[in-house]
């Protein structure tokens, strides 16, 4: 690419569990926000994470992504695997954790130490390593960080709004418990 600004628009739209964000450029989608404590919070941190140069109306491909995330959050099957993100500002190591992640579909999990083997490392500073490319991910859901346990299958941290509850009700929407239990049906989200 030349050096020309990539211009990034974002927008919100409404989902089961509060008002989400998406920022995108030429290149993909750039950011997805999940909610807030309210919707002036979850663009402010939207536009942080993305450097967006202003709202705006979604390009036709996106519209579709949109609509995916409501119908994930809704608590239907959703693979995100063909989303383009566009990672250009992403260090290469986050870049290969990222890709590796995206392997990680509905309903399974992964830790930080398989994370860092699978992006070609194996010592604890890679796996803290992960972790903070977790906290950084630029695109959770389509980049699925809430699927990734600490060992031992517990929860870890988790960055979005709500914390560690977040990622176990994430995870609940795929049928997976933490405790090792599957619940009989997947429970439907009314909000955060």
């Amino acid at each position: 690419m030349t050096t020309e600004q990539i211009t990034i628009g974002h927008c919100l739209f409404d989902t089961a569990i509060g008002a989400c964000g998406v920022a995108w450029s030429a290149r993909g989608l750039k950011a997805l926000q999940l909610p807030q404590a309210n919707r002036a919070a979850t663009e402010r941190r939207l536009v942080a994470k993305s450097q967006s140069s202003g709202a705006g109306e979604p390009p036709a491909w996106l519209e579709s992504v949109i609509a995916d995330v409501q119908r994930y959050l809704d608590g239907e099957r959703v693979d995100f695997a063909a989303v383009a993100v566009d990672l250009d500002a992403v260090a290469p190591f986050h870049r290969k954790i990222y890709a590796a992640l995206r392997e990680v579909t509905w309903g399974r999990t992964t830790t930080y130490g398989a994370l860092a083997r699978e992006a070609g490392s194996a010592d604890w500073e890679s796996t803290r390593e992960v972790g903070q490319a977790m906290a950084r991910n630029p695109a959770p859901i389509v980049i699925p960080c809430h699927r990734v346990l600490a060992a031992g299958n517990k929860p870890g941290g988790f960055s979005a709004y709500g914390g560690v509850l977040t990622k176990e009700r994430l995870l609940s929407l795929e049928g997976v418990r933490l405790d090792g239990v599957r619940p009989r049906e997947t429970p439907r989200l009314p909000g955060l």
